[in-house]
């Protein structure tokens, strides 16, 4: 199976790593607009290294392309990759605006090929067995839930020309970073009906037109209340938390641990796969070899992979409704 990879920046690694790992699967080209890091990425995997996407397309004829390019170009470039026949491994978000989600999803059911997001963490060890006991009802039902993610980005991650960037990262800690929280707390504990936010900058002021810092509150389907506070002004990374609480039992995600307190006992770690060796960062985001594992998986057999242009648009619309919240300090409905 032949693959394309564009956009060669940091991230771009996680996908090359997990790419390496599978058989019969080629990386046939990489693009990247900074020649330099196309011509590292074709040496290391002997592809040939494209710096512009449109050309690309031109010239080979891949069967999938990762996309790991700014946020601003992911929906038009999957867009273009899907209506030339070919399937796309995307990196969150998805889109960046109500109509491109309608659009994303349009261009997947009209080209009868597969879509992905990368939601790596729903493939998190911990995070699947918190899915299983929630789902088995054995503690009873979600009735509220509430998340944290305190990281450090300084003046250093925003140096390159589109980190804190209104027109290019399109937003900041929420649709950068808590996206991947955002989307765990709506898929372990039922859909966002509505939401209200605060967005605000308080460490960079002057430095990047996005927020650093936001705080919401989820309105979940079967009256569910979620909590959600994120920021990048930090001092440190550490892991995230959610905590989930049932009406039997309250669940605890630290990181790489899940931790259980039933029956009013003691909590008690029943998964721990921290200090493992991943792909992705040490305090969170361990599961793109296995995304990417399941998605090739998909491709070779025709299930269905889960995480496509709907299931993956939910978290982006929760985001961009939060946007639309915050400026006019008032709830929105998530549809």
């Amino acid at each position: 199976m032949k693959v394309a990879v564009v956009g060669c920046g940091g991230v771009s690694a996680n996908h090359f790593e997990a790419l390496g790992r599978l058989e019969d699967v080629e990386i046939t080209a990489v693009v990247d607009i900074k020649k330099d890091r196309a011509d590292e990425k074709a040496a290391l995997t002997g592809a040939k290294a494209y710096y512009d996407f449109d050309e690309m397309l031109e010239n080979e004829k891949p069967d999938c392309i990762h996309i790991a390019t700014p946020h601003y170009l992911h929906t038009r470039m999957a867009v273009k990759a899907l209506r030339a026949g070919i399937n796309v491994f995307l990196e969150k978000p998805c889109s960046v605006s109500f109509a491109e989600t309608e659009e994303l999803a349009k261009a997947q059911l009209e080209s009868g090929r597969q879509l992905g997001i990368c939601f790596q963490n729903r493939y998190n060890k911990c995070v699947k067995l918190a899915k299983e006991t929630i789902g088995s009802r054995e503690y009873g039902r979600v009735r509220a839930a509430r998340a944290f993610i305190t990281w450090d980005r300084g003046v250093d991650y925003y140096s390159d020309d589109w980190h804190g960037r209104a027109d290019k990262e399109c937003g900041g800690v929420l649709i950068n970073q808590a996206i991947h929280t955002v989307d765990l707390v709506q898929y372990l504990c039922g859909e966002c009906r509505a939401v209200t936010a605060h967005v605000f900058n308080d460490r960079l002021k002057g430095i990047i037109e996005v927020e650093d810092t936001a705080a919401l509150r989820m309105e979940l389907e079967d009256g569910v209340t979620a909590m959600l506070y994120a920021t990048n002004a930090f001092s440190m990374n550490s892991p995230v938390f959610i905590e989930i609480t049932l009406e039997n039992a309250v669940l605890r995600i630290e990181g790489e641990r899940l931790f259980r307190c039933a029956h009013g006992d003691e909590f008690e770690m029943i998964c721990d796969k921290s200090g493992k060796e991943f792909a992705g960062k040490d305090y969170w985001g361990h599961g793109h070899n296995a995304i990417i594992k399941d998605f090739y998986d998909c491709l070779k057999t025709g299930r269905e992979f889960t995480i496509d242009a709907i299931e993956g648009a939910k978290a982006a619309k929760i985001v961009l409704s939060s946007y639309v919240s915050s400026e006019k300090n008032e709830r929105v409905e998530v549809n």
